[in-house]
């Protein structure tokens, strides 16, 4: 008991010690392998150029398919149905008819457009003023705007535009559900894309910086030699390595974010004039701001990777 008293004062030491010198050389591998890409500053700038490039263009992709989705929303996507009622029904058969449609549990509200109001807004159509001063009477009939219930599939909307139809005071129902499931289609296949596309630019980072490693290693293989010879391990060899891995990946994921807000930065002056043209409908948003945090960490992440990879494969052939 006594024995086992005395020996742990004197590993307790040793113990501290060798978490000191693992720390220390952390610290100094970090610095130096970012005074290395100092040193070499174009060929650092080219690399971390490849990296930001790769990594921006799935960020831009992001961008365009989640506004696409907004303006197809702000152009229509609102899944309303319009119910145009035979020519002799009048104001209070609309009415009536508006009530019974909005009773039913996949509507969530009717809204009655008077042949007037109808006529008021092709008069505000250009080249339509001129017609309708000819008209003797109002052709229009009246229209039943119907709002589905929100969260519907598009299967439901589709039951519900043709129990509508089946009215017999419905003279055409028209509905947007073929136009919405075409772009929830194209939205489908666009995030595929997206996703390959991040995939296969992520593995070209990867092999990027794997590369850039590579020659790195190469180019010191006769210090890495004297190294191993003298009993250093493969970690503490590599180590250096792999922080610049991490450089390499940070400093492109924060020129990946930068050119993404320079990209929305760009379309903010063609995206207000177009919304304009659409009476203030149309609000394009930026990318989350979660999305561009988390960058810059995922890129380190990816480049100590490549970095990992490379150098065991080139210690396991110096060794």
């Amino acid at each position: 008991m006594n024995t086992d008293a005395a020996a742990h004062p004197r590993n307790e030491p040793s113990r501290t010690r060798s978490v000191s010198s693992w720390r220390e050389h952390h610290g100094w591998s970090a610095a130096d392998s970012l005074r290395r890409l100092a040193a070499r500053p174009l060929g650092s700038l080219l690399t971390i150029a490849v990296m930001g490039l790769a990594l921006a263009l799935p960020l831009a992709f992001y961008l365009l398919l989640g506004n696409v989705q907004q303006m197809g929303q702000a152009l229509g996507q609102d899944q309303a149905i319009n119910v145009f009622l035979q020519p002799d029904q009048g104001e209070s058969q609309a009415r009536l008819l508006a009530k019974q449609v909005g009773d039913r549990s996949d509507v969530a509200a009717v809204t009655v457009k008077t042949p007037q109001q109808g006529l008021d807004e092709l008069a505000k159509l250009q080249g339509f003023s001129g017609a309708l001063d000819a008209l003797d009477q109002n052709p229009l009939p009246f229209v039943l705007m119907v709002q589905p219930k929100p969260g519907l599939d598009a299967l439901a909307v589709e039951r519900l535009a043709g129990d509508l139809r089946d009215l017999r005071s419905v003279a055409q129902v028209q509905d947007s559900g073929a136009w919405r499931q075409r772009l929830d289609a194209l939205l489908g296949v666009g995030d595929r894309v997206v996703l390959a596309l991040a995939l296969m630019l992520a593995l070209a980072a990867l092999l990027v910086v794997g590369n850039t490693v590579r020659v790195d290693i190469a180019s010191r293989s006769e210090e890495i030699g004297v190294l191993l010879l003298v009993g250093a391990s493969g970690a503490f060899v590599r180590r250096p390595y792999l922080y610049a891995g991490i450089w390499y990946g940070l400093f492109s994921g924060i020129l990946a974010g930068l050119l993404a807000l320079a990209i929305e930065f760009a379309l903010d002056g063609p995206v207000a004039r177009l919304s304009q043209a659409y009476d203030g409908k149309l609000h394009i948003s930026g990318l989350p701001l979660w999305l561009l945090l988390a960058v810059p960490p995922a890129a380190a992440a990816l480049g100590w990777l490549g970095a990992r990879l490379v150098s065991a494969w080139q210690l396991r052939r110096a060794a």
